[in-house]
């Protein structure tokens, strides 16, 4: 299949009427050829530029690692000297050299190469380097023409099962850009960590101020709500055009999953938010795959196939840790009873009920009965716990997170108690707030048997400026005895873990409204291994500063539903300005 040929079913899909299925089938043949052919060869037929003329420094999306396994690592840049409006780049190959070294300054250079960037995968480069030492530090760097790019820092796992005393690491979340200044990562980079996890909304996908945050907004969206391919390669460049956010990617490799807003709020699967039919949502969603992995350190097994794309995948850190990274928002079924925070009912306790899919599922069962590691960790997005917003007499849960596929998460959890699965610890984003609590084998009985703990990470800066608790803070505690610990902040969660215990500090800036907040760690909370359950070993509220707010839970919600309702009113006025 020629290019000619791609682009003229891809255009048919776009202006004919079919039903999913065939709609599924017919988009994955041609991406996988697309993309496939543009691993291997120029799809494009363009000539390769050596010596090529930027308009100005190509390299202003910084560099990444990710995705480290003991013997290999990959390596990303993109070349984008005009980020914001599409990356700049002339429609031609660019040869794209690469170091990777011992030292910072490059004397003890131990592999070198040259990738090919094309205008396919918006001159992105994705290197995986092999024949690399198990557990070992390197920098790396990239040279395009006579440019030289920003120097970064990466490290392979140790090999699987070699003994180890220590990992430490940072899970991040939710990053709304016109929320507030990246400071936390600023923080981050700072820090001497093994590995950072990424738990999802790395971007959002509204116009600009569509999505308010209660202490305003202080920057800006570069454009409408995005759609198209540009669109998402545009939102992604302006949030990596964050020099914070760019050191924190430089400082360690770094392993990513998406929730939502990578591509829309609360889409289930094929299931658009609101106000598009299949057809266009799925084309949005190839789109928003092709983007996210043209700006992600991610193998080659991760390039979408159409409207797919493999996220979930596991990392074994020699003896001691086995995370597996999961994928709660391709997969599921649609929210139950019309989504958002409502009492359980018929739907939402359908035994047959997935938030991960059947595959996954699987995959994930198979994982954990297998495991030889000292701890298993689920890294993931959506609150795991269950959480009653209301009362024992008449729960409500958020259909959107776990509480909504009760089934899949009993399964698991069933699993876990019934072959014995030790020092489980669940990572999860999403919530813009910081929150600790033990997995309970039986919810409604707090004296039931503790199968591990969950660890939520807040935002970075989604929400805005954060408070030491909101309103309703104290009746969640009341009503959810299982959960151990809230906080309103903003920031990330280092832990640190060894074969004895696992140490959790929040790690919280005071405000993201003005840049050069200081960080603090709010509260540190210690496992001790074939302990189950959290034992509270810091609880230091922040001085002077806010320590409650009006908001609660249902605030956040209700923001994005106000925002969905700004893009309809604009989305109206535009078909009736064409009429």
């Amino acid at each position: 299949m020629n290019r000619k040929d791609l682009f003229q079913d891809s255009e048919k899909l776009l202006h004919r009427s079919m039903n999913r299925k065939d709609f599924l089938d017919k988009v994955s043949k041609i991406a996988v050829v697309g993309l496939g052919m543009t691993l291997t060869q120029p799809l494009n037929n363009l000539r390769v530029e050596a010596a090529p003329q930027f308009t100005s420094y190509p390299f202003t999306l910084g560099v990444a690692s990710g995705d480290p396994l003991s013997d290999s690592v990959v390596l990303w840049t993109r070349l984008a000297p005009e980020p914001l409006n599409g990356g700049g780049m002339p429609n031609y190959n660019v040869p794209v050299q690469w170091e990777l070294a011992e030292d910072e300054a490059f004397r003890k250079i131990v592999q070198q190469g040259t990738e090919l960037a094309t205008p396919e995968l918006g001159h992105s480069v994705h290197v995986e380097v092999g024949d690399m030492e198990a557990n070992k530090q390197y920098y790396y760097r990239f040279k395009a023409g006579n440019e030289i790019s920003p120097v970064g820092k990466t490290k392979t796992l140790p090999a699987p099962g070699q003994p180890l005393s220590k990992l430490t690491f940072a899970f991040a979340s939710c990053q709304q850009f016109e929320h507030g200044y990246y400071t936390a990562y600023r923080h981050m980079a700072e820090e001497k960590l093994d590995l950072v996890f990424h738990l999802g909304d790395y971007i959002y996908e509204y116009g600009p101020n569509e999505y308010i945050s209660k202490t305003g907004n202080v920057r800006t969206h570069n454009g409408p709500e995005i759609i198209t391919l540009d669109d998402y390669r545009n939102r992604l460049a302006q949030y990596k055009s964050d020099k914070d956010l760019r050191a924190a990617h430089a400082a360690c490799p770094w392993i990513v999953t998406w929730d939502d807003h990578e591509v829309e709020n609360n889409y289930a699967d094929e299931i658009p938010e609101k106000g598009q039919s299949v057809e266009e949502f799925i084309q949005r969603r190839i789109n928003a795959y092709q983007a996210y992995y043209e700006h992600m350190p991610l193998r080659k097994s991760s390039i979408p196939q159409g409207p797919d794309m493999n996220l979930y995948r596991r990392f074994t850190y020699g003896d001691l840790v086995e995370f597996n990274v999961l994928d709660t928002r391709q997969y599921r079924d649609d929210q139950a009873n019309g989504d958002g925070i409502k009492p359980p009912n018929e739907e939402s306790m359908d035994p047959n009920r997935t938030l991960t899919g059947a595959d996954q599922e699987r995959w994930l069962l198979e994982g954990l009965g297998r495991s030889q590691a000292r701890w298993n960790v689920l890294a993931q997005q959506v609150f795991f716990n269950q959480l009653n917003f209301n009362t024992a007499d008449a729960p409500k849960y958020n259909m959107d997170a776990w509480d909504g596929y009760a089934a899949n998460r009993d399964r698991i959890l069933d699993f876990v108690s019934e072959n014995q699965v030790g020092n489980l610890v669940v990572l999860t984003g999403d919530v813009h707030a910081n929150w600790a609590g033990d997995i309970k084998k039986d919810y409604n009985d707090p004296d039931s048997e503790t199968l591990g703990s969950e660890f939520v990470g807040t935002s970075i800066t989604s929400g805005g400026d954060g408070a030491e608790q909101r309103k309703d803070t104290a009746q969640f505690l009341a009503e959810n005895p299982h959960i151990k610990f809230f906080n309103d902040y903003r920031g990330y969660v280092r832990c640190t873990i060894t074969p004895q215990k696992w140490t959790a500090d929040y790690r919280v800036v005071p405000y993201v409204s003005q840049p050069g907040a200081a960080i603090a760690t709010r509260a540190t909370f210690e496992i001790k291994h074939n302990e189950p359950g959290l034992k509270l070993k810091v609880d230091k509220p922040l001085s002077n500063t806010k320590k409650q707010s009006a908001e609660v839970e249902a605030d956040r919600i209700e923001a994005q539903e106000n925002a969905h309702e700004k893009q309809m009113k604009k989305l109206n006025k535009m078909e009736i300005g064409n009429r």
